[in-house]
C-alpha cells in the first residue's frame, strides 16, 4: 500500500540525522532544460527594428541635409518678404502676383548690380594687366635702388615662365575646370530650390498656416500663429538692422573712395556694404578685397590706406555699431547675438550664421511670453553699488591691509598676546 502525502512528509521531517532529505522538484525555468520567456523574443526583435529605424533615419537624414538646408533658407527668406507681400495682398492683389512681384523686383535689382560689378572689374582687371610691366618696372627700381642689385625685368619674367610653380598651377587649374563648373551648377541648382521654397512659402502662406492649425487644438492654434507672427517681425527686423548697416557702411567706404579719387567708388561703396553685412564670416575679406584692387590700380598706396580703413571700421561696426542696432531692432543682448552666430557657424556653417540672430530672436521672445516678471526692487547693490555704511571703505581697507603688512606691527602684536 502506497504511502499517503501525510506520511510521506512525516518520514522526511522523520529521517535520521547525518542523512539529507530529498530535494524538491525544479520550479518551471529554473532547470537545464527550461524553455525561455515568451517575452524575450519580441524584445529582441523591437531592439532590432528600433535599430534598423535609428539607422535608417540617420541615413536618410545625411542625405536630406543640404535639402533640409536649402529649406530653412527659403523658409526664413519668405519671413524676410512677408510683411511686403502681405501689403500688397491686404490692397487687394492675389498672393501669388503679389509674390512675383517682390521676387522680380529683387531679381531685377541684384541682375543690375551684378551685371554693372562685373563689367567694371573686367575693365579694372584688363587695366592691371596692361599696367603691370610698369608696376613691375617701378618695383624693380625701387628694389635695385635700396638694395644696391641689377635686377631687369627681363630676367624677372623669364624666371616666372621656367618656375615649376608657375607649370603646376596651370596644370592644375587646367584639370580644375571640371570641378568649379560642376560647383557652379550644383550653386544655381540650389538657388532654384531655394527660390522656388520661398515663393511657395510666402504665396501660400496662409494656407500652410491653416494646414498646421487644423491637426492642433484651439489653443495650440493661438500659439503656433503667435510665434509665426513673431518670426516675421524679428526677421523683418534682422534684415532691417542689415540694411542699416550695409548703408552705413557704403556711406562710409564711398567717402573714403571718393577722397581717394578710386574710379567707379559708389559701386564699390555698394559692394562694401552689401557684400559686408549679407555674407557672414568671409564677407569682410570679399569686400574689403575688390577696393583694394582697384585703390592698387590708381596707386600702390591707395590699396594700403583702403586696407587700414577696413581693418578699422570693422573693429568700430563690431564694438559699437552692430552690438546697438542688432539689439534694438532684433532685441536681444549683444553677447547673446555673438554667441548665436558662432552656434549657428558650427551647426549649419555660413547658412548658420546668417539665420542664428533672427532664430534666437524669435525663441526669446516667444519664450519670453511665458515667464513671469517681477517689480525689481530698489536695492543700489541692484545698479553695482555698495550700501551706504555697509563695510568699510576703500581707504580704511587700504589702511588696515597697510598696518598688517608692517613688521613693526606683528612684533607689538605678539608682545601684547604674550602680556
Amino acid at each position: 500500500m502506497a504511502p499517503t502525502d501525510e506520511s510521506g512528509q512525516a518520514a522526511q521531517h522523520a529521517s535520521p540525522l547525518g542523512t539529507t532529505p530529498p530535494t524538491r522538484p525544479p520550479a518551471d525555468g529554473a532547470g537545464p532544460n527550461a524553455r525561455m520567456p515568451r517575452w524575450l523574443p519580441r524584445a529582441m526583435v523591437l531592439a532590432l527594428a528600433l535599430i534598423a529605424v535609428f539607422q535608417l533615419g540617420s541615413w536618410a537624414f545625411h542625405q536630406l541635409i543640404g535639402l533640409l538646408t536649402n529649406i530653412l533658407i527659403a523658409f526664413f527668406l519668405a519671413l524676410a518678404i512677408e510683411p511686403a507681400v502681405s501689403k500688397m495682398a491686404a490692397r487687394g492683389m492675389r498672393r501669388g502676383l503679389a509674390t512675383f512681384l517682390v521676387f522680380f523686383g529683387v531679381l531685377i535689382v541684384t541682375a543690375g548690380f551684378v551685371t554693372l560689378l562685373g563689367s567694371m572689374l573686367a575693365g579694372q582687371i584688363i587695366k592691371i594687366v596692361e599696367d603691370f610691366p610698369d608696376y613691375l618696372d617701378s618695383v624693380i627700381a625701387w628694389i635695385n635702388g635700396h638694395f644696391h642689385t641689377d635686377l631687369k625685368r627681363v630676367d624677372v619674367q623669364e624666371g616666372l615662365l621656367r618656375s615649376d610653380w608657375l607649370r603646376n598651377y596651370v596644370q592644375n587649374s587646367a584639370t580644375g575646370v571640371l570641378d568649379v563648373s560642376a560647383q557652379v551648377l550644383g550653386g544655381l541648382f540650389q538657388l532654384l530650390t531655394v527660390a522656388l521654397f520661398s515663393f511657395y512659402f510666402a504665396a501660400d502662406g496662409p494656407r500652410l498656416r491653416r494646414a498646421i492649425c487644423s491637426v492642433l487644438p484651439p489653443a495650440r492654434q493661438t500659439e503656433v500663429l503667435r510665434a509665426w507672427e513673431i518670426a516675421v517681425d524679428k526677421t523683418g527686423g534682422y534684415i532691417y538692422s542689415r540694411g542699416l548697416m550695409a548703408l552705413v557702411s557704403g556711406v562710409a567706404h564711398f567717402v573714403l573712395l571718393q577722397a581717394l579719387d578710386v574710379p567707379y567708388a559708389p559701386v564699390l561703396a555698394v559692394w562694401v556694404g552689401l557684400v559686408s553685412q549679407f555674407i557672414p564670416t568671409i564677407g569682410t575679406y570679399l569686400a574689403g578685397a575688390l577696393p583694394m584692387l582697384i585703390a592698387f590700380t590708381v596707386n600702390p598706396w591707395y590699396a594700403l590706406w583702403v586696407l587700414v580703413f577696413v581693418v578699422i571700421y570693422q573693429q568700430f561696426e563690431n564694438y559699437v555699431l552692430q552690438p546697438k542696432l542688432t539689439s534694438k531692432t532684433v532685441d536681444i543682448h549683444p553677447a547673446v547675438a555673438f554667441g548665436s552666430v558662432i552656434a549657428g557657424t558650427a551647426l549649419l556653417g555660413a547658412v548658420g550664421a546668417l539665420i542664428a540672430i533672427p532664430a534666437v530672436a524669435t525663441l526669446q521672445a516667444f519664450l519670453g511670453a511665458y515667464v513671469k516678471r517681477y517689480t525689481v526692487t530698489d536695492d543700489p547693490r541692484v545698479h553695482g553699488h555698495r550700501k551706504r555704511g555697509e563695510g568699510p571703505s576703500p581707504v580704511t581697507r587700504a589702511r588696515a591691509l597697510w598696518e598688517r603688512r608692517r613688521p613693526g606691527t606683528q612684533a607689538s602684536g605678539d608682545g601684547d598676546d604674550s602680556s
